[in-house]
């Protein structure tokens, strides 16, 4: 059996990118040995740090550098206001949109038991203990697939018991769209324009 040879492992090594087949890091790879080698270093450099220093806020659970991330850390936002996402790229969107100013919580998925994501996976019991901390309403801005549904459903299940009120962005949200593929005008009319879920929840 031929041993991989170097060049090979860089194109396995890209490929695990999404998105990105054997032809797009092979070109990839070429572009870097032909004509920017000192490119190709410095992404070397800075991805071996990022995946050695960038770990989660533990407020949060935002991807962070730090123990308590940048966004955790500003006082000028209104702490009872607290908006729950599936991922660090829904946070990038909504805060690209400016017509947010509360704090998040980021599920970090959805609930999904074939993927082994279940309530601990997602942090539920830390949300929880999070909306105790002089929370008043939480926004839940997850996808509306049907994983991010059921999600939805659970959190607001397990923060009944609490005295917060609890909505869901829908207004200008297609249909199974995922939060980082929408648009800012369209993310602030959704925040602008959330639902209450108290009454969709069982007593």
């Amino acid at each position: 059996m031929k041993s991989q040879t170097l060049m090979d492992q860089v194109v396995e090594a890209f490929t695990c990118l999404p998105g990105v087949g054997p032809k797009s890091a092979q070109r990839m790879m070429l572009y870097l040995l032909e004509r920017d080698r000192e490119g190709g270093r410095r992404l070397a450099e800075v991805l071996a740090r990022a995946m050695s220093d960038v770990g989660n806020c533990s407020r949060c659970r935002n991807l962070s550098e730090t123990e308590i991330c940048e966004l955790c850390s500003d006082a000028s936002r209104d702490p009872a206001v607290l908006c729950v996402v599936e991922n660090p790229a829904d946070v990038l969107a909504i805060e690209h949109s400016g017509g947010y100013r509360g704090y998040y919580f980021v599920l970090m998925g959805t609930l999904s038991p074939i993927d082994g994501r279940g309530p601990e996976e997602i942090g539920v019991d830390h949300l929880v203990n999070r909306c105790g901390d002089g929370v008043r309403e939480v926004i839940l801005a997850v996808s509306s697939t049907v994983e991010g549904e059921a999600t939805a459903h659970y959190i607001a299940e397990a923060l009944a018991p609490q005295d917060l009120s609890l909505s869901r962005i829908a207004q200008g949200i297609p249909l199974g769209g995922e939060l980082e593929y929408v648009d800012g005008v369209t993310l602030t009319h959704a925040i602008e324009g959330r639902k209450s879920l108290q009454r969709g929840v069982s007593e």
